[in-house]
């Protein structure tokens, strides 16, 4: 029998199940006493129902403890890189290169230490292994004579404090980039064990190419079915409709592109009924929009000057339909200033402040799939007609 109570426990456990997925599909890496902790335990409560829903629909494998919660994603597509690490800190800076390489060097030599590390230890290791000519080669250098060196080494311990792979015990990392001091960390060897995501670990691919070492450590078995085949374009279209803000139908591959046709009201549904999320379909493609939005790494319109300027740019290559370079935005920013630089920062305003507002604005947009930087300039995508306000019409009262 079925009654008011029971549908008030069953709308319950929806909405907990949603809220955990929600929180993996945020931060795939969860830990007990991290930012989401309620959400760490609404995660174990229902890791069944988590883990048969990813592994059926996206391919991605669910490992909880009593210690982290961990989501092995995929991405769609592994040519993205308008979502880099950033920072822990208020700047959240992207990561460069080097930064990237010290994290993977970080991660080894915690793999192989002990319990606890002192950050100049941890250094040390990392120094050493810097040393291999394969990185040498490739133009990779980290002696730690330098004090940008340290800068970039703390930064990477600060993104492993954040997701929760150590722990401090004493110390601050300023203290030790400026040489006063050094830091002492608990390692979390569960929470460790948790960082890689591959499906092959590294030291099996033996491709030489970036790109094609990539495409190894993600490479599924071989598909000789026809329902294999289906399978591996249902996970990338979507994951890519997880992940993305806009799947745009031109970005497919036809057979990609007939899947979607034939399943897209299953797939969406799928979607919106652990998620939340509503799909937008238009012309053009998909979007599955968030009512919370809270689902994102990047915001549009977002306050402060960066965001005021990314908006007015927005509408600017909204309205001009065709592709503009840089130069032409660098002028139009100058122009807008005068218009509205009285409701942005001091440095805004400076003279040759333009190509660096810029280029936060076009970082905004490529990541958010609405603009497009090719060799003839910077092509507006589909999605960006949404921001193409008209001209304010001015009335006087009472007419």
């Amino acid at each position: 029998m079925t009654g008011p109570l029971t549908e008030i426990l069953d709308g319950q456990r929806e909405a907990d199940l949603q809220r955990a997925a929600r929180a993996l599909l945020k931060e795939p890496l969860l830990t007990a006493d991290g930012p989401y902790a309620d959400e760490f335990r609404l995660v174990r409560r229902h890791a069944a129902a988590l883990r048969e829903w990813f592994e059926r629909n996206v391919g991605w494998t669910l490992r909880t403890d009593a210690d982290a919660a961990r989501l092995r994603k995929t991405p769609g597509t592994l040519a993205d890189v308008t979502h880099p690490a950033r920072e822990a800190a208020r700047t959240a800076l992207p990561f460069n290169r080097r930064r990237y390489v010290l994290l993977c060097l970080a991660l080894a030599a915690l793999e192989r230490g002990e319990a606890q590390v002192a950050l100049g230890r941890l250094a040390e290791q990392v120094v050493l292994a810097a040393a291999d000519p394969g990185l040498v080669a490739a133009g990779i250098t980290f002696t730690l004579e330098r004090r940008d060196e340290r800068v970039d080494l703390a930064a990477v311990v600060r993104l492993l404090l954040r997701l929760g792979v150590l722990r401090r015990v004493a110390g601050d990392e300023e203290a030790y980039v400026s040489g006063s001091g050094d830091v002492l960390y608990d390692v979390r060897r569960r929470v460790l064990a948790g960082m890689p995501a591959t499906l092959r670990g590294p030291s099996l691919v033996e491709a030489g190419d970036f790109e094609e070492r990539l495409v190894e450590m993600t490479a599924q078995t071989a598909l000789d079915s026809d329902e294999l085949r289906f399978r591996a374009i249902r996970w990338k279209l979507t994951r890519l409709l997880l992940d993305d803000p806009v799947l745009y139908y031109d970005d497919l591959a036809d057979d990609e592109l007939a899947y979607l046709t034939r399943q897209r009201g299953f797939i969406t549904a799928r979607i919106s009924e652990l998620t939340g999320l509503v799909a937008e379909v238009r012309a053009e493609g998909i979007a599955m929009v968030d009512p919370l939005d809270d689902l994102t790494d990047v915001r549009m319109p977002e306050q402060g000057t960066h965001g005021h300027v990314t908006l007015l740019l927005a509408q600017h290559l909204a309205r001009a339909a065709r592709p503009v370079t840089a130069a032409e935005l660098a002028l139009r920013v100058r122009e807008l200033a005068v218009e509205h630089g009285g409701f942005w920062s001091r440095s805004a305003r400076e003279p040759g402040a333009e190509p660096a507002l810029v280029e936060q604005a076009l970082a905004k947009l490529e990541a958010l799939g609405l603009a497009e930087r090719t060799e003839r300039g910077v092509v507006p995508r589909p999605a960006l007609a949404r921001y193409a306000v008209g001209e304010p019409v001015l009335k006087e009262s009472g007419r």
